[in-house]
């Protein structure tokens, strides 16, 4: 189940929707979601606000819900795609992280995201509002065994990228390596990516930090590191629209 008028448009944009649910406020506040709802065969269920009380994971909910479909596809089958760029997040374990990951995933035309070790669930509440709708647009594969994904990435012909502060490859050096089939790797949000796991990779690229700072945090790091795979593939197009993607 996903919250929020977002969430529903995309899951219904996809075709992921099974019922939404909406309370009397939000079949007034959102005639449209609602309309291509019904259009699409899709139930619209009334509820009471003491339901909304029950189901939302929000302090201000909209009380509008979609119940979907499972959202996660083999690793199988992301790979036997051909993917040119993945987003590979290892151990992965806060929802909010998770999601803008994927979120950002999706803006850089990745192709899919695969969710190595424990990681969180891409359906957890929170990781799903992350998203912003993304969640609904891009591929996205969980396997436990992070040896398992690291070496079908390696069969599927796909280079393994992580950042490193000691990197052999500096990020602005690396165009050529990211015109390529890639998979950034990153880490646990607490303690990066382990020895063993880094040792895996077959580039170790580093972010160049022009200030002060020590470090930057994981969001920045992938949005980064994403950018630049996609700019090296001439694939980022921006704006898409008149007005500015970030919101």
């Amino acid at each position: 189940m996903a919250e929020g008028a977002n969430a529903v448009e995309s899951a219904l944009a996809t075709r992921r929707a099974q019922v939404v649910l909406a309370t009397e406020d939000a079949l007034f506040r959102y005639p449209e979601l609602i309309a291509t709802a019904a259009g699409g065969g899709v139930e619209v269920v009334r509820i009471s606000d003491g339901a909304v009380a029950k189901l939302a994971e929000t302090i201000t909910s909209a009380g509008l819900f979609v119940v979907c479909d499972l959202l996660d596809v083999p690793m199988g089958a992301v790979l036997e795609s051909n993917p040119r760029l993945l987003a590979v997040p290892v151990e992965m374990t806060d929802p909010g992280n998770a999601g803008t990951l994927i979120r950002t995933a999706d803006a850089m035309g990745a192709d899919a995201v695969i969710l190595a070790g424990d990681s969180v669930d891409p359906h957890n509440g929170k990781s799903v509002r992350s998203t912003a709708g993304s969640v609904f647009h891009i591929p996205i594969a969980r396997e436990r065994d992070t040896d398992e994904v690291l070496a079908a990435l390696s069969a599927a012909g796909v280079a393994i990228c992580a950042t490193a502060g000691d990197g052999e490859l500096s990020l602005p050096d690396a165009a050529e390596v990211l015109a390529g089939p890639t998979a950034w790797l990153f880490g646990n949000e607490a303690h990066g990516l382990s020895p063993q796991v880094l040792a895996r990779a077959d580039h170790r690229i580093s972010i160049p930090i022009r200030g002060r700072a020590e470090s930057l945090n994981l969001a920045a790091a992938a949005a980064i590191c994403l950018y630049a795979s996609a700019d090296a593939r001439g694939r980022v197009d921006y704006p898409r629209t008149g007005s500015s993607p970030i919101r």
